[in-house]
This record gives structure tokens, sequence and C-alpha cells, in this order.
């Protein structure tokens, strides 16, 4: 399949469009108060950024503003964990959607400890605990944050010291899952360290310019850029696509799938990293959730950004 290319003009002014479009809604979603510091964030942000192949940024509303990515970072330490491993991580994780809810410790028992896939809460601990392997903590955080940074061009990235603390002192659930695992033998280290990557991980502080900068290895086969270095593989990049196609965006995954047409992945800090393959990266935020947990506003911009441009893989051309 390929995708349409869209005029520099015209994608400026669907951005600009949409971005004033999004100003005008009153229907926001909430935010994620179950985080404590993720409570105190205003919800009346938005920002939606492309990177095209050429490297051109085009832009709306509040692209400068950092935000906690939270599962965005899912997609990057999925990235990393398959370098190191390959193909050895899929033994200890599946790539079917849940249909549950992210933080979900049904299925997990049923399955007898193997997540359902890497982008579910359980399975993005397994993720991370196969990058810590035989590491130190704060070596597998630098791994992360190093593999962040060459993405993104820009050594400004870095950890929210305050989220991370909200979120180690408020993540009973996943320090449940995660010893549910560690008796299984999916999580091979002790939880607590593994857990503290993970929430250290979740807590990166990105800008929406930042995030559609990152996406490029996904947008053009593992490189950054159609003529860019390599970050992974062709094949790799592809797999990648197709499980944030599936399950990107929790049990919202198909209605994301349905609405939109493209791989994505969201966060509960309100951003959603989007990608039309062979076109452009598309980082995407406001911090207001709909009841699954996905971004209110970033999803109907991303759907409306489909529609107005005929990006979707499911498109006939």
């Amino acid at each position: 399949m390929k995708t349409r290319t869209i005029p520099a003009d015209r994608l400026r002014r669907i951005v600009a469009e949409i971005t004033e479009e999004m100003a005008a809604e009153t229907e926001r979603g909430a935010v994620a108060d179950y985080i404590p510091q993720l409570a105190k964030v205003d919800p009346n942000q938005f920002a939606l950024v492309l990177v095209t192949g050429d490297g051109e940024v085009i832009e709306g509303g509040d692209a400068a503003t950092r935000f906690s990515i939270q599962s965005v970072s899912k997609v990057f330490a999925l990235a990393l964990a398959l370098g190191k491993i390959g193909a050895q991580l899929w033994r200890r994780v599946g790539r079917e959607p849940s249909g549950d809810p992210f933080n979900s410790i049904v299925q997990l028992e049923y399955e007898k400890g193997i997540p359902r896939n890497p982008f579910i809460n359980a399975g993005a601990i397994v993720v991370t605990d196969a990058i810590l392997a035989k590491s130190k903590p704060k070596e597998a955080l630098g791994q992360i944050l190093t593999f962040m940074r060459f993405l993104t061009g820009d050594n400004d990235i870095a950890i929210d010291p305050a989220v991370a603390k909200s979120e180690t002192e408020t993540g009973f659930r996943n320090f449940a899952l995660a010893n549910f695992m560690r008796d299984f033998g999916t999580v091979t280290n002790a939880p607590e360290l593994a857990l503290g990557v993970y929430f250290h991980q979740c807590a990166i502080a990105m800008t929406a310019r930042q995030l559609a900068m990152a996406g490029r290895f996904l947008a053009f086969g593992g490189r950054l850029g159609p003529d860019g270095p390599r970050a992974i593989s062709e094949r790799k990049a592809r797999q990648i696509n197709a499980l944030m196609l599936t399950c990107g965006h929790y049990d919202g995954s198909g209605e994301f799938a349905y609405r939109v047409g493209l791989p994505g992945k969201s966060g509960v800090g309100g951003g959603i990293l989007s990608v039309v393959p062979g076109q452009v990266s598309i980082g995407c935020w406001s911090p207001g959730l709909n009841p699954v947990g996905n971004s209110q506003l970033a999803s109907r911009a991303l759907e409306l950004l489909a529609q107005r441009t005929g990006w979707s893989v499911f498109a006939h051309r």
C-alpha cells in the first residue's frame, strides 16, 4: 500500500485548521488523576506536529510544551529490547490485543503469566525487564535515554523526577503484576528493580515536536528519514507498526484503527505517537483522556487528519 503524498503547504493548512478546531472543543476528557502528578496538568492544551521525510516540521498548538509520555515510551523500549534479544522476547510476551484494561491482572492469571502484548502494563514490564537483564537500573535507563536522544537528534530529553516519584508511590497494581510474573519466571529480575526502570521510563518528558521526531524510524522502515541513519531493521519496524495498529490504544485499539487507520501508541499523559508509513511521523498531545485512557482531543485530531489527507493503511489507492 502506497500512501498519498500531500504537499507541505496543504499539510500546514490542515494542521492549522485542526488546531483551531481543537481549541474550540468543550468536551476535552479528564486528566489521569490516579497518578497525582498528572492530575495537576492543565487540560486546556493541545499540540499536533508532523515531521515529513525531508525533515520539515509542521506544527500547531503547544508543540514546545513538555509532557509525560507514559505508555508511549513502550514503543521505544520494545525497539530497544528487540535489538538486544531479538525474537527471544516473544517467548515471554504475546502479540495479540488484550480487550482488557491496560493494568488488568485477570488475563495474566488465565494465561499463566504471559502478557498478551508488549503495550499493556504487564507486557511492558517484561520488555523493561529484558532491557535490564544483568545491568544496573541506572545503566538500563541510560540505554533508553541514549536511544531516545539518538532518535530525536536532541539531547534535551530527560526523566521528570516528580512524575517518577508519583508513579512509584502509587503503582501498587504494577507491583502486583510484576510479582505475579516473577512467580511464573516471566520477569527475571527482582520486581522492584524492573519496576524502578519502568516507572522512570514512563516518566520521560518530551514535547510533541520531539515525539514526532522520535517516531521517524517507524515511518521510514527503521531509518530516521528515507535516507537517514538506521535505528532498527526494516523488519522490526514493520513488526512494531503492526503491534501499534492492533494493540497501541489498550481496549480502544479497534476503535482507533476503525476511525484513524494508522499505527499509533497512546499514553495516559495524553500523548499519541502515530505514523503514516513512508510519509510522516506524528506527535499529538492533549492531557484529557476518554473513558478507555486515550487522549480525547488527540484521538479526534488524528481522525480528522486521516480524513482530510486520505492517510489510512486501509485506503484504496
